[in-house]
């Protein structure tokens, strides 16, 4: 288990859209800045590493907001996606590697 600055809310543990409130605490993070994520870890290929879905104001739905993504086993890039974390329309990951872009 790797500890990682939060991407969704880059390490300050505020909500970074002020959605509830200004001071509403990060939903990913849970305030502390940090998350864990099982290692060995690759930067989530459906947001970019941001932490952030695509095109909204919400999670990444691949990562859960993370940035990162454990790729225990993943050798390969995903022949579906051809390793962008999505097929087609970009609001939703890839539904064969998950949006992690490997397989």
């Amino acid at each position: 288990m790797e500890v990682i600055t939060c991407a969704f809310c880059k390490g300050k543990g505020i909500d970074p859209f002020g959605i509830l409130s200004e001071l509403a605490i990060c939903q990913v993070c849970g305030g502390q800045g940090e998350v864990n994520v099982d290692e060995p870890i690759i930067k989530c290929a459906f947001c970019k590493g941001s932490g952030v879905h695509p095109h909204t104001r919400l999670a990444c739905s691949a990562c859960r907001g993370k940035g990162s993504i454990a790729c225990k086993g993943a050798k390969e890039k995903c022949p579906d996606c051809e390793g962008r974390g999505f097929k087609g329309d970009e609001n939703l990951p890839c539904s064969f590697c998950d949006g992690k872009g490997i397989v």
